[in-house]
């Protein structure tokens, strides 16, 4: 399912996604919070959350701490993220610039302890690297999942998409629900993504569903990156670990180094 956003974001908390709406089968709630200059917003202290900076300064701060943090990029900075348990009341106040941020929130009776993840902590790779030919590689950025947030029922990361390339790919799915929020650089760019058999095509701003056994391949237009945000909700009986996704069966042979990928004739005996 996709969710149109066409215009800018209104100041403060603007929902996306709720847990007791249309889409509730998705269990999260879903938003952006947009400050201006030396603006606030308080979180609350219901549900597990998670408050990740996409652009501009902001100082978080919870019941144990505080932390600064600033973002100029979505496409060359990892990003600063908060991750508090139920309890845990979260503030923001914007610095100079503003500041706007994704919010993610769930169900979770479990205490956990908050902890602040700075950029430096992000997971960073170059997914796809050395297969397909170069056609799928992009950078995949983990903040936190089942490997350092055990007690957690987020999973949060980011992707960005390299102009002309795809991502997510091979197509795979799995059964827990996930979130797609996505930028593009320049803004007017645009993407492609088949969420199981509906192709749609992805603006700036725009918020992607993702329900079970659904794939969801993407492919990013030339001259245009994309950013997106992933959010999962692992399952009280399920959670989303390794291995992972199972990817769509006809199409996984394309992950292998030595895969046989057709190239033009003017490029073959190059390599």
């Amino acid at each position: 399912m996709q969710i149109r956003h066409p215009g800018s974001f209104g100041r403060g908390y603007e929902s996306i996604v709720e847990r007791g709406g249309p889409n509730a089968d998705m269990l999260m709630d879903f938003g952006i919070v947009s400050l201006g200059p030396g603006e606030s917003w308080a979180a609350g202290a219901a549900d597990e959350k998670a408050l990740l900076l996409m652009g501009g300064e902001v100082e978080f701060s919870w019941p144990s701490g505080k932390a600064s943090a600033a973002r100029s990029s979505l496409f060359d900075e990892s990003p600063a993220v908060l991750h508090l348990p139920s309890g845990a009341d979260a503030g923001l106040r914007a610095g100079p610039r503003g500041a706007e941020l994704c919010v993610m929130r769930t169900d979770n009776g479990t205490s956990f302890p908050a902890h602040f993840y700075a950029p430096a902590e992000c997971r960073s790779e170059e997914r796809g690297k050395g297969t397909m030919r170069e056609t799928s590689t992009r950078i995949v950025r983990t903040v936190f999942d089942d490997s350092n947030a055990p007690k957690a029922k987020l999973v949060v990361g980011e992707v960005v998409g390299v102009p002309g390339k795809w991502s997510s790919y091979p197509p795979h799915h799995h059964p827990q629900p996930e979130i797609y929020h996505y930028r593009f650089l320049p803004a007017r760019g645009f993407g492609l993504t088949a969420i199981g058999d509906e192709a749609c095509i992805i603006k700036d701003k725009d918020t992607i569903l993702i329900r079970e056994k659904q794939s969801h391949p993407h492919v990013t237009a030339p001259g245009y990156a994309m950013w997106y945000l992933w959010v999962i909700r692992h399952l009280d009986c399920n959670r989303y670990a390794p291995p992972y996704p199972t990817f769509v069966d006809e199409h996984a042979w394309v992950m292998s180094p030595d895969a046989d990928i057709w190239s033009m004739p003017s490029e073959r005996g190059k390599r």
